[in-house]
């Protein structure tokens, strides 16, 4: 059989719900014909859909499906969406996501999703320099923003900012052994997070509770005096609300870092967290919220024991890469090494 023959069946067996065979018909497609796009692209979705969990192997196939899918068809930037959300939800594979969302800008420069993705990755990794840099490329270039991302630009903002008002020594960076940030995450290694709801309840829910009680000896009785209890409620709420989100965030601090070393050694494919925070309850909590593939995965980098070596540095791609594909700038050389990596 042909290979479009074999993806007509995969289709037609995908449309009744038979997905292991949509699956194997889909294999054949490409086995008969390697540059079939449509049927790579459907190994894609029935490998790693859409609301699912895929274990490694599936993640891991997945991917070399929308590898296959982009060099075909650099235009599909549905696969390179795709791949890059199993790049780094799935597998924790953060540094090698920054080069594909490059490679992304390489074949769609006008796109704006891969700077976000990039701004993101840099963030969550602790590089708020480089990170802002990516986000004020986006302005720069004057490219255009989908609705549904203004939000998470808007967030990717506040963050930068707060960071921006730190200190650079006091900011976590998991890649140095003697950084204080590593003292906190000890102390807390066998507590589990604070949830803000429990902290909104012990902190603002009393004080609620005494405005409704006192609210008639306050302001009487009658329409005006429900108007100004309301008022007096929706005030409390809100700033009640700020002042957790600022309790929360200062509380679980240590997970927040420890939840950042996790997706470091992810990344790296090395190990930086010490055996003792390991077997704590925060370890223990933030990593059963991983997807299997990442857990996996992860496993697999301690088992090898690997350890981050002296000279590592993180590699960022060429950030302007781009511009030569539409002949804005010629090729650059340019060292594009970030912060490395210190040891005792």
């Amino acid at each position: 059989m042909s290979a479009e023959s074999h993806y007509l069946d995969a289709i037609e067996a995908e449309e009744d719900g038979n997905f292991e065979a949509a699956l194997e018909h889909a294999r054949l497609a490409v086995k008969a014909d390697s540059s079939h796009s449509n049927a790579w692209w459907m190994i894609a979705c029935l490998l790693v859909p859409d609301g699912k969990l895929p274990d490694i192997d599936q993640a891991s196939k997945g991917l070399v499906a929308c590898t296959k899918v982009v060099e075909l068809d650099p235009s599909r930037v549905d696969a390179w969406v795709k791949g890059g959300r199993i790049m780094v939800d799935q597998l924790g594979l953060y540094e090698d996501a920054l080069h594909w969302w490059q490679r992304c800008r390489e074949a769609a420069p006008l796109e704006s999703v891969p700077i976000i993705e990039q701004t993101t990755i840099l963030s969550d990794l602790g590089f708020y320099r480089e990170a802002r840099d990516r986000l004020g490329a986006l302005f720069e270039e004057n490219l255009d923003i989908a609705n549904s991302q203004l939000q998470r630009i808007t967030q990717l903002h506040k963050t930068l900012e707060l960071s921006a008002e730190k200190e650079q020594d006091a900011l976590f960076k998991p890649w140095q052994r003697n950084h204080p940030g590593w003292a906190s995450i000890k102390l807390r290694a066998n507590k589990a997070p604070v949830s803000e709801n429990f902290l909104f309840m012990i902190t603002t829910i009393p004080v609620l509770m005494m405005e409704v009680f006192t609210s008639r000896a306050l302001f009487g009785e009658g329409w005006g005096a429900f108007c100004l209890t309301s008022i007096l409620i929706l005030t409390t709420v809100i700033l009640g609300m700020a002042f957790t989100r600022r309790v929360y965030q200062r509380v679980n601090r240590p997970g927040f870092n420890l939840l950042r070393a996790l997706q470091f050694e992810a990344s790296s494919g090395c190990v930086v967290i010490p055996d003792e925070i390991r077997s704590g309850k925060l370890y223990m909590f933030l990593f059963s919220r991983h997807p299997p593939a990442f857990q996996q995965r992860l496993e697999k980098i301690i088992k090898s024991g690997k350890k981050l070596p002296k000279n590592w540095k993180l590699k960022s791609p060429d950030f302007e890469s781009h511009l030569d594909e539409i002949g804005y700038i010629e090729e650059d050389e340019e060292d594009s090494e970030l912060a490395g990596y210190e040891e005792e």
